[in-house]
């Protein structure tokens, strides 16, 4: 099956050449992101979610740690102003990692740190954790949301279920429909996501790693920013054995978008598993921002990834 897959990844590649490499975003642009992020620690401190609704697309996708995905923006306020009813937020700060133009998107990756006191029983939390925007130009020049993922450097055992809201309306990515497999680019991303099917099945960190190129940045949950194919390598061999045996994997994708020399995904599983005398399913959702590579494979050059 492997070989297979590998031979379908192979005759996908060779017909279709690299693109322009990313290029340094315009002045207009890293200023537009600048205000975005001052007035997201604003709103926070503000209790006012509503300040954030002219930066939305109105199909944006936020995908929390610990909570189902979020489309559109009335649903993403309601998200909003549910969290700022729940917790008080003392301190915040957004710091931008990189800052990308992709061609049709811009995408920002950055850490964040939060400070809050829950309502309920005034218990104070500090966390810390990454983020993923993505950004598309609208018709009047100026940058809206269209993503926002973001998880947690460490699993807060007291906190992650208070960080989910069950009123608001969300939905398993996992459980969309598969885009359907049409075109070259969508044909190769489907065998990639075979083979990573047994891959992490048969917790295989060597072929794990071929997937990510050599300037790749990893968001994974519970663990600070990856950046390098090195430091994501030395990862990807301990968590491999800290995996629990998978009775069923199954990785899939909801939505492509081709840039070209980019191709943002946007991925989920849905996991059976069993870990001695425990079993359950469990679900997930990521975003992978994939490169095409002067030898004319893709490979992973930008990923994050959440759990519902």
């Amino acid at each position: 099956m492997k070989l297979i897959m590998l031979l379908c990844m192979t005759i996908c590649a060779v017909n279709i050449s690299p693109g322009q490499t990313s290029h340094r975003p315009t002045d207009k642009t890293l200023a537009q992101l600048k205000t975005y992020r001052e007035a997201y620690c604003k709103t926070f401190r503000d209790k006012n979610p509503e300040q954030l609704n002219m930066y939305y697309a109105n199909s944006i996708r936020l995908m929390p740690a610990f909570q189902k995905t979020i489309i559109g923006r009335q649903n993403a306020i309601a998200y909003l102003t549910a969290f700022q009813n729940r917790f008080t937020v003392l301190e915040i700060s957004r710091n931008e990692i990189e800052i990308l133009d992709l061609g049709d998107q811009v995408m920002e990756t950055g850490t964040f740190t939060l400070r809050m006191t829950q309502e309920s029983n005034k218990k104070e939390y500090r966390v810390q954790g990454k983020y993923l925007d993505l950004w598309k130009e609208s018709k009047d020049g100026s940058l809206l949301l269209i993503t926002d993922a973001w998880n947690y450097d460490s699993y807060y055992a007291d906190l992650h279920e208070n960080l989910r809201f069950d009123e608001i309306m969300s939905i398993h990515a996992a459980t969309l429909p598969n885009v359907h497999v049409n075109s070259s680019i969508r044909f190769e991303l489907a065998a990639l996501n075979r083979l990573l099917d047994v891959t992490v099945t048969q917790h295989d960190g060597d072929t794990w790693s071929l997937y990510y190129t050599n300037d790749s940045m990893l968001l994974t949950s519970y663990f600070p920013v990856l950046k390098g194919k090195r430091a994501i390598d030395e990862y990807l061999q301990r968590h491999v054995k800290e995996l629990p045996v998978f009775e069923e994997l199954d990785i899939r994708n909801d939505r492509v978008d081709n840039l070209g020399m980019f191709v943002v995904e946007y991925a989920s599983h849905i996991a059976s598993w069993k870990n001695g005398s425990s079993s359950g399913v469990s679900m997930g959702k990521n975003i992978r921002v994939w490169r095409r590579e002067a030898d004319h494979s893709l490979k992973i050059f930008r990923a994050i990834g959440m759990y519902d």
